[in-house]
């Protein structure tokens, strides 16, 4: 594998939501020689409905669809709405499951929410990515509560052992995907 692509998919619409600001943070920590590519289009995707999931797509969802199959590895921070997912991640994740992109794609998340919450986005997501195919790679999904007073004018964390995690999730995806290519 040439230079390993994560794609960072945040589940928050909002700006300076603590969601960015961990996959802001994971791309200032990945190791030289991994590329960091987030994805921005969250907002541009058209309602899923079963009938559109056909060619010709709407262009939003070729251009996700796209970001997935150039990326070795997905890294996935998603607040928990409601008790579970934000209705326009799920979107997004349901815009997935009629392609083969995340099809055994080394995949993992990081929680961001405060101690004792997000459980039920992490339920749902590890159940939506089940149906996508997705290789969930354990070992990279971890918590990392944000506090703000540690987030820098950057909007990137600044405290040594979450940037350490981090740095260990990218190392950890980057291992799954060149141990087990998708595509």
């Amino acid at each position: 594998m040439n230079e390993p692509v994560i794609l960072l998919l945040s589940g928050s619409l909002r700006t300076g939501s603590s969601n960015e600001v961990v996959l802001r943070t994971a791309a200032d920590v990945a190791a030289p020689g991994v590329r960091t590519v987030r994805y921005a289009g969250l907002a541009d995707l058209p309602h899923f409905n079963p009938d559109d999931d056909a060619d010709p797509l709407p262009a939003p969802v070729i251009e996700l669809r796209a970001a997935i199959d150039r990326a070795d590895a997905l890294l996935v921070c998603c607040p928990e709405y409601a008790g579970t997912l934000p209705g326009s991640f799920k979107n997004l994740l349901d815009w997935t499951v009629g392609g083969t992109e995340i099809c055994d794609k080394p995949t993992a998340w990081v929680n961001a929410a405060a101690p004792g919450r997000g459980g039920g986005a992490e339920a749902t997501l590890r159940t939506v990515l089940g149906y996508t195919g997705a290789a969930i790679v354990d070992e990279a999904c971890v918590r990392i509560p944000v506090v703000r007073a540690a987030v820098d004018e950057r909007g990137v964390i600044t405290d040594a052992e979450p940037r350490a995690l981090l740095a260990k999730v990218i190392d950890r995806l980057v291992d799954a995907a060149t141990a087990h290519p998708a595509g």
